[in-house]
């Protein structure tokens, strides 16, 4: 028999081998279908998830017919989900459901809930009777209970066997079950009772009391609580997996280490689009119409926001007409309010993924920011001050006492107005929280546009007090 890996060129070790251009030399060979296995079962599945948009149509065909059930689900778990349809739509209908079959409950309700609901139904009618009702289990929960990213792959143990039964029973679902470092312990109801690690069972003697082994102090969560509120908790812990429970304390499922990275990543992925003012994520594949479709409600919003702060400054034309020159300053004193206003935004929006914050903290946060505001713009309100009237005295031809009382108002706008942009960017996501409206989602564009309103009535109404009617510069 022939090298299994003579297909493979060389590798040059100094840098990161081009798995992808392996694997596609390997599928467009003509070994026999056992060599090609053997050959791509040596390749991680992530690896080959990367090569299929390589292949034609008819190499994806041979490529999934050559991998097992197993090790195909792998692969399309590694994939988005967009391109893991695309490629399931590709077999046919009886093949669909064995690969989502073999995966993982979580990642496969998933998929089938990006199906068009007539294939997703057929699809489903084709599936195993077990993987099924963990699908359907999954489907259950609105996508915002912690219920929705659970697994169902765990290792369940009753609380009365015996050290050597115990480690049957293990043996016995470990070949369904990928998640066994951590084995759940239910009592004689099937109420979840604690855990026994992995290692602690391994090494235990064939005498040893199997209740000495189970931890009863260990976190759970329940399957309809919200994402948001059992989020943190979840973080504080470092478990492999955590349960989840219903309403009568049984063990539904678990969330793993990869289930909450996930759950994370969408988290801060919708705060993130939510703060830049849209009311989903966007992705590349959208179309023009989907992507103005999140644009345009907040967009709306502050355009109407933004006819209010232009109808206060022509409430100050009388003050600039009189001094002309002020105009020339005022994208300073908005650009820095809306930027320390952000900064606040940005470090109270994180405070607040602690649910446990107290009124005293949040009191002091707001205290803190304002102060941290105040600080700030007094050291750039000082540096404006030197730099604003050079200017005006050298590029603009004006006297030295011209260019303090101008440089000075300047800088006194920029002192007051970061002092009150980051009490705003503070206060404002601290009520929206406490009126249970998400933070992220309502502040962002609206502080930005609120700052631009705050920084426009103290530069041009500290200007009309202090340069028109007190030192009356105006022409």
């Amino acid at each position: 028999m022939e090298n299994q890996y003579e297909m493979i060129p060389d590798k040059d070790m100094t840098n990161r081998p081009d798995y992808e251009k392996e694997i596609v030399a390997i599928i467009r060979s003509n070994r026999s279908p056992k060599i090609l296995r053997d050959q791509l079962e040596d390749y991680h599945e992530n690896d080959i998830a990367e090569a299929i948009p390589e292949l034609t149509a008819q190499e994806r065909k041979k490529l999934f017919n050559l991998l097992h059930l197993d090790t195909l689900s792998d692969v399309l778990e590694h994939m988005d989900e967009e391109d893991a349809i695309t490629y399931l739509s590709e077999m046919d209908i009886v093949k669909t459901a064995s690969v989502i079959s073999a995966m993982d409950s979580d990642d496969a309700a998933n998929l089938l809930d990006a199906f068009p609901e007539g294939r997703r139904d057929l699809i489903m009618s084709l599936m195993d009777e077990e993987s099924k009702r963990d699908v359907e289990l999954i489907a259950s929960f609105d996508d915002d209970e912690i219920g929705s990213k659970m697994s169902t792959d765990y290792i369940l143990i009753r609380r009365d066997l015996t050290v050597k039964k115990a480690m049957r029973a293990l043996i016995d679902q470990a070949a369904e079950n990928t998640n066994v470092t951590t084995l759940f312990v239910v009592d004689e109801t099937d109420t979840f009772y604690g855990t026994i690690d992995l290692r602690e069972l391994i090494i235990a003697r064939q005498d040893t009391n199997l209740e000495d082994l189970i931890a009863t102090s260990f976190p759970y969560v329940y399957a309809h609580e919200n994402i948001d509120d059992c989020i943190e908790e979840l973080k504080d812990y470092s478990e492999d997996s955590i349960p989840v429970l219903d309403n009568d304390n049984r063990i539904l499922g678990v969330i793993t280490s990869q289930n909450l990275i996930e759950v994370v990543d969408e988290e801060m992925g919708e705060d993130y689009a939510r703060f830049a003012g849209l009311t989903e994520e966007e992705d590349l594949t959208e179309t023009l119409l989907e992507s103005m479709k999140k644009r345009l409600p907040w967009l709306v919003t502050l355009l109407l926001l933004g006819l209010v702060v232009s109808a206060v400054v022509s409430a100050f034309e009388a003050v600039v007409s009189q001094l002309t020159l002020i105009m020339a300053f005022q994208s300073l004193i908005l650009d820095m309010s809306g930027n320390v206003g952000t900064q606040s935004l940005a470090v109270t929006i994180r405070v607040l993924m602690d649910e446990n914050l107290s009124a005293k903290q949040k009191v002091g946060l707001v205290a803190k920011e304002s102060r941290v505001g105040l600080c700030n713009g007094m050291v750039l309100g000082v540096a404006s001050f030197f730099v604003v009237t050079l200017f005006i005295v050298v590029f603009k031809g004006q006297s030295l006492g011209f260019a303090v009382a101008v440089s000075g108002c300047i800088g006194v706008s920029l002192i007051v107005a970061m002092l009150v942009s980051s009490t705003v960017g503070t206060v404002i996501p601290l009520f929206f929280k406490q009126i249970h409206v998400d933070p992220a989602a309502a502040s962002g564009p609206l502080i930005t546009t609120t700052n631009d309103l705050v920084a426009v009535v103290v530069y041009y109404g500290l200007s009309w007090i202090l340069l028109i009617n007190t030192l009356h510069l105006g022409g």
